[in-house]
């Protein structure tokens, strides 16, 4: 007698840029790169991170205690900037349109580690390359993430 021992199947991991369609993909991420001086690679995996992270503030609701990291952050701008495009996508995805609120805290390396496991948590890669750094102050369009606020 044979006994098989079933192999653990592997879960598919998901990326934020699944969540759009690859022509609003790239609008996004051209532009970021544009807008933001990137390379586009480098712009495709900021916006991929923002959208996973966008995605799990509003699913969770919990956009009040999630930021994006320092690098992260020209995505999430780039995707609010889109604003009628950005309003039609969180109503399709959320039902609700997620503001951006900033706060008057730091994104300390602490809190980059809290969302990043939210993200995973939520099935998504994580880019680890994109969350190292907390955020320094970007005077003068400071969002709430150095002491400069």
């Amino acid at each position: 007698m044979t006994v098989t021992l079933d192999q653990p199947t592997a879960v598919a991991t998901r990326h934020g840029r699944d969540l759009v369609t690859e022509q609003d993909f790239r609008m996004l991420a051209d532009f970021c790169a544009e807008e933001y001086g990137l390379e586009q690679g480098v712009a495709d995996r900021i916006i991929d991170q923002a959208l996973a992270l966008t995605y799990v503030m509003g699913t969770t609701r919990a956009g009040d205690v999630m930021a994006p990291s320092q690098t992260v952050d020209p995505g999430w701008h780039t995707l609010i900037l889109h604003t009628q495009w950005y309003e039609k996508w969180c109503q399709e995805k959320f039902g609700f349109f997620l503001h951006h609120a900033p706060k008057s805290k730091f994104r300390t390396n602490g809190l980059m580690e809290d969302v990043t496991s939210r993200i995973a948590a939520a099935g998504f890669e994580v880019d680890e390359r994109l969350w190292l750094k907390a955020a320094e102050c970007n005077d003068p369009t400071c969002c709430g993430d150095g002491p400069c606020c």
